[in-house]
């Protein structure tokens, strides 16, 4: 049913008729964070009836393989009495739900955990709610209301959903990709005043005319702040998404429904936006941060030296009826054709720990 009053559409197109185009960072926030009309503030996304399916729907076994993760951080940590453990954009709590099955059994650490989830839709809130019950979660909407124990952070495809600026190369200057009006519909536009070249970074100096720099600002931010407040506390923070080693040029926005692409300026608030994430700038937030970031590892590799291979084979063992299910998701998360190498992992962690899955 739809809301009653404007759409989400018609205030973004008011907004512009007033004040000018918009630039692609402050569309893309409204369509996915507007307090009410926003496309992570309603229904539930995921899944076959959703837009998109995560790691952690596909198989129980990827959050088998962070629950070990997690476990064996918590020991390396010195089995602290209390820890925070903080999911950025649980989803359904699915991953957690497999992962804490398994963390749990480490000694003391299901009395010492503290689970926090930075979550802003309801309708997953509920879900999330019923699936984590039994470890007493808390929502929280602003990360500097943690506590001051040992911390644990896991974000799941969460920075590719966060607002990305865009930039695009014209007889040597940069120019800012915004969103305007034209014959009433939306388009995209360049602004019309340069942007420092000094400010765009050396790694796009040598794009030629016509080249996108996309700076997810907001992602290394939001990852800088993080990782100043796993500073003090000690602990690590763990982040997996699509996207690339080494920062480099060219445009990645997409918007998908229904598993479909979909023109990202058709109908705002709909559609899932997203840019596949700068894992080079992530890890270059982390260590101004005074972290140690470790080597960024593909997706297929991470999990495979957590014994996701082992874990298949045990569980197709025990259960020969789901053998060939088994494998169709292994291979998906493995494969280098599907998520095992578009799928990055990066490890921010307190100097002195060694998390599992990343070279020594």
């Amino acid at each position: 049913m739809a809301e009653p009053g404007p759409s989400l559409g018609d205030l973004i197109d008011m907004q512009i008729r007033q004040q000018g185009p918009m630039s692609l960072a402050s569309y893309m926030g409204l369509c996915l964070t507007h307090p009410t009309r926003g496309y992570y503030r309603k229904a539930d996304p995921l899944g076959t009836g959703g837009d998109f399916i995560t790691a952690p729907e596909i198989s129980q076994t990827f959050g088998e393989m962070i629950g070990a993760w997690i476990a064996d951080l918590y020991l390396q940590m010195g089995s602290p009495e209390k820890f925070t453990l903080l999911e950025l954009g649980p989803g359904r709590g699915t991953l957690l739900a497999d992962a804490l099955r398994v963390a749990t059994r480490a000694t003391g650490l299901a009395e010492a955990l503290d689970l926090k989830l930075y979550e802003t839709n309801p309708v997953l809130a509920a879900m999330q709610r019923e699936r984590l019950s039994a470890h007493s979660p808390d929502w929280i909407e602003d990360v500097e209301t943690l506590g001051a124990s040992p911390l644990i952070i896991i974000a799941n495809e969460f920075f590719d959903a966060l607002p990305v600026r865009q930039f695009v190369r014209r007889e040597g200057k940069w120019y800012e990709r915004s969103v305007g009006l034209a014959d009433g519909q939306r388009v995209f536009g360049l602004s019309p005043t340069p942007y420092q070249e000094a400010l765009i970074g050396e790694a796009f100096a040598s794009a030629e005319d016509g080249e996108v720099a996309e700076i997810g600002l907001a992602g290394q931010q939001f990852m800088g702040q993080l990782c100043r407040l796993l500073g003090p506390r000690g602990g690590a923070l763990l982040t997996i998404d699509y996207g690339y080693a080494h920062t480099q040029p060219g445009e990645t926005l997409q918007a998908l429904a229904r598993h479909a692409p979909v023109d990202p300026l058709a109908q705002p608030g709909a559609a899932d936006l997203t840019t596949h994430v700068d894992f080079e700038a992530l890890g270059r937030a982390g260590r101004m941060a005074g972290l140690t970031v470790h080597p960024i590892v593909t997706q297929g590799s991470f999990l495979t030296s957590l014994g996701l291979a082992e874990r298949h084979l045990a569980l197709a063992t025990a259960n020969p009826q789901k053998a060939a299910s088994l494998a169709s998701a292994f291979d998906r998360l493995t494969r280098a054709d599907q998520m095992g190498e578009l799928f990055k992992v990066l490890c921010a962690a307190s100097p002195g720990l060694r998390p599992a899955g990343f070279p020594a």
